[in-house]
């Protein structure tokens, strides 16, 4: 098919990658000149693995293009996908001005019929929206509203795409439906299933799934803080937990918190379209309360361990992007905790493989910035450990030991073994386990 792909951020770059992948024509549009040039060179604006691959590959078979022209670009399109920022207002509301202005510009130029999609993710009733802005202009005739939410994970983004779990398709029509089946056929070979179901109901299994998602990463948190106070091991009670089929061992990891671009928005519009609806909706309220909370366990155990005085005193920290595989840093735990920390008076010396330069642009020359992990760690009063990266999960650990000024390690993600550190002679925090002196 012929597709047009309107945003070229995070959804909108791997969704236009893996649909040329498969060998439709798709033309990317953006606004940002400087992006579309670089993406024509086949440079992705995003860390996200396999995705620079792809993007060569079908670049230089000519199935993906990118431009700024509106009007070229959608030009023959049989569907067009709404991949434009959302982002949250200070209620939690998400914000559709960028959808609905690219709606109505779509309806000053669309002459044949085309399946408009909505990519982002939108509150219920996005679609009527996006319809009834199209229906000032156009003869109703001319075009269908679907919602088509994405489950991507960062990190993981190209492999959720071209083999994903499910996907869900909220259509009106059956014309509309008809084409979004083949369009996604290619994509469920391995009998993964399509979901067809009405527009709201799509906006809101999406909405649904990251914050029961987000829900387990918070209750997890709790049983972390109470095993702590109980002596217990959360890891332990994780595994016992998760070989419950009922439960299932994901999202059970404790540690300082959910961040990124899905999880905090989505949580914060749910509880927003509750109150709208003026319905209490506590289990959503309570989940965003205990993430805030958590994002800032590390730095209260920092703290405590240096008598709540942490004035002149000088630390490493391994990680900054809010999981690992991504140099997305969007509602990260590590900048609240680097704010904490240089509010308190201590320096910070950061190394992350990808999420470098982003926190750079926050931060600027307030914080040091290592050009290896273990360079990281020179004159540090001690480690502090905030995404789990493969590479910090097994490292020299004498080396570390000889580097830091003391042995001190404090684990937001619990990367290391208790006996490893208390065999090692590390004084050793994490979240939930018994701390090693």
């Amino acid at each position: 098919m012929q597709l047009a792909i309107i945003g070229t951020g995070y959804v909108g770059l791997v969704t236009g990658t893996c649909f040329a992948e498969t060998g439709n024509n798709v033309t990317c549009i953006d606004i940002d000149q400087n992006k579309i040039n670089k993406l024509r060179e086949g440079k992705t604006p995003i860390y996200e693995p396999g995705l620079e691959m792809l993007l060569e590959r079908n670049i230089k078979e000519k199935r993906l293009q990118f431009t700024t022209n509106l009007a070229e670009g959608i030009k023959g399109a049989k569907v067009i996908f709404l991949a434009l920022p959302t982002p949250p207002g200070k209620d939690g509301s998400a914000d559709l001005q960028y959808v609905l202005k690219v709606a109505e510009d779509l309806s000053h130029i669309m002459t044949e019929y085309t399946v408009i999609v909505n990519k982002s993710t939108v509150p219920v009733g996005t679609a009527e929206k996006v319809h009834n802005v199209l229906a000032k202009k156009l003869d109703t005739s001319l075009f269908d509203v679907v919602s088509n939410p994405e489950f991507l994970r960062e990190g993981v983004a190209v492999e959720d795409f071209l083999k994903p779990d499910r996907i869900v398709i909220g259509a009106s029509s059956e014309k509309a439906r008809k084409i979004m089946d083949e369009l996604y056929q290619p994509y469920l070979r391995q009998g993964n299933p399509i979901f067809f179901m009405d527009p709201r109901s799509s906006e809101m299994t999406k909405y649904a799934a990251n914050s029961y998602l987000a829900m387990r990463i918070s209750f997890m948190n709790e049983m972390a803080n109470l095993c702590e106070r109980v002596g217990a091991d959360v890891d332990l009670v994780r595994i016992g937990m998760g070989s419950d089929s009922r439960i299932g061992k994901r999202f059970l990891f404790p540690g300082i918190g959910y961040g990124g671009s899905c999880f905090p928005k989505d949580v914060k519009a749910l509880s927003f379209t509750a109150q709208e609806n003026d319905y209490e909706f506590s289990i959503i309220d309570t989940v965003m309360q205990v993430n805030e909370r958590q994002k800032r366990i590390l730095g209260k155990k920092v703290r405590k361990y240096y008598g709540d005085d942490v004035n002149g005193k000088h630390f490493a920290m391994w990680g900054l992007a809010f999981k690992p595989e991504t140099d997305d840093i969007r509602d990260a735990p590590a900048l609240e905790l680097i704010d904490e920390l240089l509010t308190a008076g201590a320096s910070v010396t950061v190394f992350d493989p990808e999420a470098m330069e982003n926190v750079k642009a926050i931060f600027g020359d307030k914080i040091n910035y290592a050009v290896g992990q273990y360079e990281a760690l020179e004159n540090a009063d001690g480690l502090l450990i905030v995404t789990e990266w493969s590479e910090f999960r097994n490292p020299d650990f004498q080396r570390v030991k000889e580097t830091l000024k003391q042995p001190v390690i404090f684990d937001g993600r619990n990367v290391f073994s208790l006996d490893k550190m208390r065999e090692l002679g590390f004084y050793y925090e994490s979240v939930g386990r018994n701390k090693i002196n």
